[in-house]
């Protein structure tokens, strides 16, 4: 738990400015299918100004501003700038921009300043938690939890992140204390609601749901859709939902917890940072291991490399190693121990290359990542989208890298497609 604590609920936000939920109640079953609905829906974007704006024009808290500063931000981003003014306002919203464009600071830094005007003008009302984040994996719940800390250092706001791999109790004993923020998988946490009711949400004001569409692809909406049904009504919470890429199905999804949201999307939707270079290279499969090996010796910073399967990570990493170069393996399988050990290894520079699954590919936020590989041809848009975001964040510059076998080409041919891209070869 972070010892950083509550505010008063939600005193002071404009809500009565929402109205009556468009186009009729939210959809009451629980077991409805994406499939069932077969109209596109279209969304109209909501006014806003992207540009930049310096964060102390923001009217944001001094403590927060301090934070903000401490961590080096001045700016900011564009997905910031259209965001932070709709949550202000406490409007529900969806939006979508490329990974790596600020998105987590978005949603947070207007909740942590509500919160702590908040608990200026009530500072006796505190214990009890008035934040929900899920997110769908250990690394983006750290990640986002990490985030919160570096905001709040000069506050007393205090935040625990809820996920599996660990032992529950010191978790447990956040959730009963009354937690200010709560950042979970959905899985843990519902563990946690079905032990001793330990959780309570009678006066939480705001949930975010951070990378929607990894939630919905890992299996996860049935259980957000049962946390959500312990939460306060759409009417006396503020829903954010957040994602670098929105696919329909999701968007359908969405209209289950949101109410007359707003719409931002910056860039394409589903597209890659700008600032991010793609390229191939042609490699028979039996090859790559050993030119992999050759292109990390000659490249400068830390490298991402991307494995379709567990086994093949940990086979590549063992490979990597056993060729002098520091590398390690990140995957579901690795207990939660070994799993931070890699990711704080390879942030310190122990280890010069991470090769993981696609559970790097969300809420690893590491600066300085020079170059993301493709061991083999990502399946789909999605997936080549939030790997290569793990590069190229925050206006740096980065290169993507997929290595593709002769049987690839087709494969190659449909991701471009799919992504609007031209990769270099």
């Amino acid at each position: 738990m972070n010892s950083h604590t509550s505010q008063p609920n939600a005193h002071g936000r404009n809500r009565g400015r929402r109205g009556p939920r468009k186009g009729g109640p939210r959809p009451a079953g629980r077991h409805a299918t994406v499939a069932a609905v077969a109209a596109p829906i279209t969304r109209k974007q909501a006014e806003y100004d992207p540009k930049p704006v310096a964060f102390e024009t923001l009217g944001l808290e001094p403590s927060l501003i301090e934070g903000i500063r401490v961590r080096g931000f001045n700016w900011t981003t564009p997905i910031q700038s259209a965001v932070i003014p709709f949550v202000m306002n406490g409007d529900d919203l969806i939006g979508c921009a490329a990974t790596g464009t600020g998105k987590t600071a978005a949603f947070l830094l207007p909740i942590l300043d509500r919160m702590l005007k908040s608990r200026a003008a009530a500072p006796d009302e505190r214990g009890y938690t008035r934040v929900l984040i899920l997110a769908p994996t250990r690394e983006l719940c750290v990640q986002i939890a990490d985030d919160v800390e570096g905001f709040t250092y000069h506050t007393d706001v205090t935040s625990v992140a809820v996920y599996g791999g660990v032992d529950m109790g010191p978790q447990e004993r956040a959730l009963k204390s009354g937690v200010d923020i709560i950042i979970a998988t959905p899985g843990r946490l519902m563990d946690h609601m079905r032990s001793h009711a330990v959780v309570k949400f009678d006066k939480l004001d705001t949930l975010v749901l951070d990378e929607a569409d990894r939630m919905m692809d890992m299996g996860f909406w049935p259980d957000v859709r049962r946390i959500v049904a312990a939460l306060p009504d759409t009417a006396a919470r503020q829903t954010l939902l957040f994602s670098a890429t929105m696919p329909e199905e999701v968007m359908k999804l969405a209209d289950e917890v949101v109410a007359d949201p707003k719409y931002v999307q910056i860039g394409s939707s589903g597209g890659t940072a700008k600032t991010i270079t793609h390229a191939i290279e042609n490699v028979p499969s039996a090859q790559k291991t050993e030119w992999l090996a050759k292109f990390l010796r000659r490249t400068t910073g830390p490298v991402l490399v991307f494995s379709r399967t567990k086994s093949g990570a940990d086979r590549l990493a063992r490979k990597l190693a056993s060729l002098g170069l520091k590398a390690v393996a990140l995957h579901a399988d690795r207990t939660q121990e070994q799993r931070t050990a890699a990711v704080e290894g390879f942030r310190s520079g122990t280890y010069k290359v991470l090769v993981a699954t696609d559970v790097a590919a969300r809420g690893l936020d590491i600066d300085g990542i020079t170059h993301v590989v493709n061991y083999e041809v990502p399946t789909s848009r999605d997936t080549y989208v939030h790997r290569v975001g793990r590069t190229g964040r925050a206006e740096a510059t980065g290169t993507a890298l997929t290595l593709v076998a002769p049987e690839e080409s087709r494969a190659l041919e449909a991701l471009q497609r799919s992504v609007g891209i031209e990769m270099l070869g």
